[in-house]
């Protein structure tokens, strides 16, 4: 689909459950989009994976001009901004990696954490992306092609390779220049000291482009980083060693979803819990709350909406279905009455309903459906006209 930002199309994927915790996935200089779809299937199985072409890049415009860091970053928020995702996991590759750690220093609210991969806190010397932005407006993309290929790919013959090459050679080059400038000017003092949350720096070691002194480089710059090596991968491994990256990537988000305090877990359960279960239930029952009964109420904020419906295995609506189905299977019939009213919330619909008491009734038995279709049904007939 298109996003229209400032004037800009943006051409974007978005792949996973709506409701799963979002992770934006920024491509390299010189590809697009695809570079991630190794990765993106892998994600979408838990997340909201998000893959935008970059500015002057696949199917997004290509202004006229040189582009700076701060205006890549500016894209990438603003685009967010558009999705309704008030913060999100980012993994960058190369230039992807650097427009990330610029996105973290101006917003850090917006980011949950980095995924950076072969990428570096500047990227010298200036003159040498002079020269490739002249290269490519006298020649095309076709005059850096050899020399970029040997960087990016340990080995040129495979068909991921010629794939590479192929985006390489399709890029605008008005694109690929402007995006140039942009790592010709970006100094490591933009983003120095400015970034603070959870990150992990992968790197290929065979990387000539931003080897891995580069990513030590990042990793010291950023407060108790992780670096990860890939071995025998070179620039652009997405591809190459497309197990390797995805284990990156996954691995530290199941790190990220682990690690929360309580108290930030207790926070993201009382937010979750009022999205689920609607503001006006959610004040009634924090109204209603004593003393005698406040250690159980803290204990389901936490535990239960802070700590397993905040898990991005699932989406949303999926575990608004399953409980449906075990509330109406244990007889619960007060919760079922509530997460039946909460469906206009998760966007469960009432033939989905019928369809989950319909599977209680062949494993849980007729009686528990017949009492859960009354009970379902004297709530659908409460709740007002969507």
């Amino acid at each position: 689909m298109f996003v229209e930002l400032d004037g800009l199309a943006v051409h974007v994927q978005t792949d996973g459950p709506p409701q799963g915790e979002a992770v934006l996935l920024l491509h390299s200089l010189g590809t697009d989009l695809r570079v991630w779809d190794p990765q993106a299937a892998a994600l979408a199985r838990t997340h909201r994976v998000i893959r935008p072409d970059l500015r002057g890049h696949g199917l997004t415009e290509a202004p006229p001009g040189e582009y700076t860091m701060e205006r890549l970053a500016r894209d990438a928020l603003e685009l967010l901004d558009a999705l309704g995702v008030r913060r999100a996991h980012v993994c960058g590759v190369s230039i992807g990696g650097r427009i990330a750690m610029a996105m973290a220093a101006a917003e850090p609210a917006r980011i949950a954490s980095l995924i950076l991969c072969d990428t570096a806190l500047e990227f010298r010397p200036p003159e040498t992306w002079q020269q490739r932005m002249d290269a490519v407006a006298q020649g095309g993309m076709a005059a850096i092609a050899d020399a970029v290929m040997e960087r990016w790919v340990v080995d040129r013959s495979l068909p991921s390779s010629k794939a590479l090459r192929r985006m390489l050679l399709r890029t605008d080059p008005a694109g690929y220049a402007g995006c140039a400038a942009a790592l010709r000017d970006t100094r490591a003092s933009d983003v120095a000291g400015r970034i603070g949350c959870p990150t992990t720096v992968v790197v290929g070691d065979k990387d000539a482009s931003t080897p891995p002194s580069a990513a030590r480089a990042v990793q010291d710059a950023i407060p108790g980083s992780d670096l990860v090596t890939i071995a025998d991968a070179a620039h652009i491994p997405n591809f190459e060693r497309e197990a390797d990256v995805i284990r990156a990537i996954t691995g530290h988000l199941r790190m990220q979803a682990a690690a929360g305090p309580a108290a930030s877990a207790a926070e993201a359960g009382a937010a979750v819990r009022r999205a689920v279960l609607g503001e006006s239930h959610t004040a009634r029952s924090d109204a209603a709350t004593t003393p005698f009964t406040a250690p159980f109420r803290d204990f389901i904020l936490e535990g239960v909406w802070g700590r397993v419906w905040t898990r991005p295995g699932l989406a949303r609506r999926d575990r608004s279905l399953l409980c449906l189905g075990m509330l109406a299977a244990l007889g619960h019939h007060e919760e079922l009455r509530l997460h039946v009213r909460a469906t206009r919330n998760t966007g469960v619909t009432e033939g989905e309903i019928a369809e989950v008491l319909l599977q209680v009734a062949a494993y849980a038995g007729v009686p528990a459906a017949n009492s859960a279709f009354r009970v379902a049904n004297e709530a659908l007939q409460e709740m007002p006209p969507p």
